[in-house]
């Protein structure tokens, strides 16, 4: 190995950047490529980078290369740190947005962005859109990178927010079965929002009798009362396509507004570009159509 390298501060990025790229591809003439250098030159920068490290990163052979153990746990650290700083300088300072990852409920995704997602590609006809399922209201850390489809009373720690909606529960049905809705049996809706009791006691209305359908999500409850299961306390937001579409008939029965909402929340690191915010703009001008 070369004459160690005294340490101060960092390595250099260009070592960092031509050892990540051969360690991702596992060879040193990859890495030529990527950077449109010699392989001479990539061998030079790594063996630069362990005299600075004083650690040896890649074991060479007749047969090619391979990370040490050492070179295996830092491979992961430079990678991440390059993409955060990819990351971060585009965000601060670039104009363009190539992709946007959007993470919510199964519930949300579906009935809320998707058809609603084709008038936003027509703003913003060139990006990505990748679409990420959350299994649980719990599971949202795990995605804090992504913007976010919300739901409830805003003021999620460390997220900024845009309201698309306020929620709005109606007594609905199958197509041809809101002139008897009285007569059906409710569904009953587990969760937090708002129940029979509650629309009953805001409205003054008897509500329907329970059914023997309970449910525990918003997408179930109206599935269940379009095949005909009975009557449900629907989402005027979420059913809003259903209701277009005739795949549900909203009752001649009073609506019940709740403190709750939908909302597009994302990182403060996104947005701060010219550009991310009117993606941002685009984006949740869509999602209150």
């Amino acid at each position: 190995m070369a004459k160690k390298v005294t340490k101060q501060g960092l390595p250099p990025l260009d070592w960092l950047k031509v050892f990540e790229a051969a360690g991702r591809h596992g060879s040193f003439t990859a890495a030529a490529e990527e950077f449109g250098a010699t392989q001479a030159a990539v061998s030079q920068r790594i063996r630069n980078l362990e005299s600075w490290l004083g650690r040896q990163l890649f074991i060479r052979s007749a047969r090619g290369v391979s990370l040490t153990v050492d070179g295996e746990s830092y491979l992961p650290l430079v990678h991440d740190s390059l993409r955060a700083l990819e990351q971060g300088t585009e965000n601060l300072f670039g104009q363009t947005v190539r992709e946007l990852r959007i993470a919510g409920l199964p519930s949300h995704l579906e009935m809320l962005l998707l058809p609603r997602l084709a008038a936003f590609s027509e703003t913003c006809p060139d990006l990505r859109l990748v679409i990420e399922t959350v299994p649980r209201r719990q599971d949202f850390e795990a995605a804090d990178g992504a913007l976010q489809i919300r739901y409830g009373r805003g003021g999620w720690e460390g997220r900024q927010e845009a309201l698309l909606a306020n929620e709005v529960l109606q007594p609905m049905t199958a197509p041809g079965q809101a002139g008897h809705w009285r007569q059906l049996p409710a569904i009953e809706l587990r969760g937090e929002r708002p129940g029979w009791t509650e629309w009953s006691r805001v409205t003054g209305e008897a509500a329907p009798e329970a059914g023997p359908v309970s449910v525990d999500s918003m997408a179930h409850a109206l599935r269940a009362a379009r095949l005909g299961l009975g009557v449900v306390l629907g989402s005027r937001v979420l059913a809003a396509n259903l209701l277009q579409t005739g795949q549900l008939d909203c009752a001649l029965a009073p609506e019940l507004p709740t403190i709750d909402g939908y909302w597009l929340t994302w990182p403060p690191s996104l947005g701060k570009s010219k550009r991310q915010s009117e993606v941002l703009s685009a984006l949740a001008s869509a999602l209150q159509a």
